[in-house]
């Protein structure tokens, strides 16, 4: 199991030595980087700044949202970086949520699944370059041919010739429909709620797609697959039991967060990955504590076990047994949030 290095996205103010953690992680044999987005830091351009004085790792997004960029955009962003880079680029996307891409965006947010597919294949052909692109879809036709089109849109072919053009795709998803066309299209599965327990739940949707006639990949629990599953967690050291509960309490309010908070009460997504999981009452509790403001209430309803089957937190030789077990469900690649340069040698070293 692979090593990845999550940046994630900004808070209100660019964090600090993230260049150092970057460098350490190059070091210390992590194989990438990866940069988020929300609705104010983007996922391309802190790769292409901190990912200048590296030379091995690999740069992944986790995740850029399709709908703030076209298709054709997105595949030019890839294009520029793998260029840069070496052939380095991973390119993981994903459709966030209604509140985001409406409110945000501007764009429409119905029939996810059938956009990403159509995102998918129009950036595929612009990194094949075979021919000039177009595409019949829907939700992103080329040439546009909607209202106010002028009638003069001309399929074209990019003017840069990619470097690969089998640059990988990864799709963060969260539903049953979403996850199996994920391992049908994709070349890789960003989850962001993974878990060894909740392992068992997203097997058979996998398992559905990588069936499907002309899936790219068969599942990486088989002979011979290249399949990822790249699943994101806190990993942390601890000496003691006392230090394990503080760092359980740390993560408490961002699992409060995702379960109660992040989405809107008719469409939450990350709240109904956690009704799948087993906790329906919980799920709803905390929600309308967290939108009703009362968002310490709701964060304190979240029980150790969740916490701690969310995240890698122990002893070294736990810890350790731990990684272990993620690995035995098909994980390919751990996205790690780490806080300092030593801490992310001293992971490298435990798990080497």
């Amino acid at each position: 199991m692979k090593l990845g290095l999550q940046l994630g996205y900004w808070g209100a103010q660019p964090p600090q030595g993230v260049a150092e953690l970057v460098s350490a992680a190059e070091e210390a044999g992590f194989d990438a980087v990866f940069a988020a987005e929300a609705w104010g830091s983007d996922a391309f351009t802190p790769l292409a700044w901190w990912g200048r004085e590296t030379s091995r790792i690999g740069l992944g997004t986790s995740i850029v949202q399709m709908s703030g960029r076209a298709p054709t955009s997105i595949a030019m962003h890839v294009m520029t970086l793998d260029h840069l880079s070496g052939g380095r680029v991973i390119l993981g996307m994903g459709v966030s949520g209604p509140q985001v891409v409406e409110g945000w965006y501007g764009q429409p947010f119905g029939k996810p699944l059938a956009r990403t597919r159509e995102v998918v294949d129009i950036i595929r052909k612009v990194l094949a370059r075979e021919a000039p692109v177009t595409n019949d879809g829907p939700h992103y036709p080329l040439p546009f041919r909607g209202d106010n089109s002028v009638g003069l849109g001309k399929p074209l072919k990019p003017i840069v010739h990619p470097l690969r053009s089998d640059v990988p795709i990864w799709l963060g998803a969260e539903g049953p429909k979403n996850v199996a066309q994920t391992a049908e299209i994709a070349d890789g599965w960003i989850p962001i709620f993974y878990t060894p327990k909740s392992a068992g739940m997203y097997r058979p949707w996998l398992d559905e797609g990588f069936a499907r006639p002309g899936a790219r990949h068969s599942a990486p629990w088989t002979d011979g697959s290249d399949f990822e599953i790249a699943a994101t967690c806190h990993l942390q050291v601890v000496d003691s039991a006392e230090e394990k509960a503080a760092v359980l309490d740390a993560m408490r309010p961002f699992v409060s967060l995702y379960m109660g908070g992040m989405g809107a009460k008719e469409a939450n997504f990350h709240n109904q990955v956690f009704v799948r999981m087993g906790y329906e009452d919980l799920a709803a509790e905390v929600q309308k504590l967290y939108l009703g403001g009362e968002k310490d209430r709701a964060t304190a309803l979240i029980p150790d076990e969740l916490v701690d089957d969310m995240h890698i937190v122990g002893t070294a030789g736990e810890v350790k047994e731990r990684v272990a077990q993620w690995e035995e469900t098909g994980v390919t690649t751990l996205l790690l949030s780490c806080r300092s340069a030593d801490e992310v040698r001293s992971i490298a070293e435990l798990l080497a």
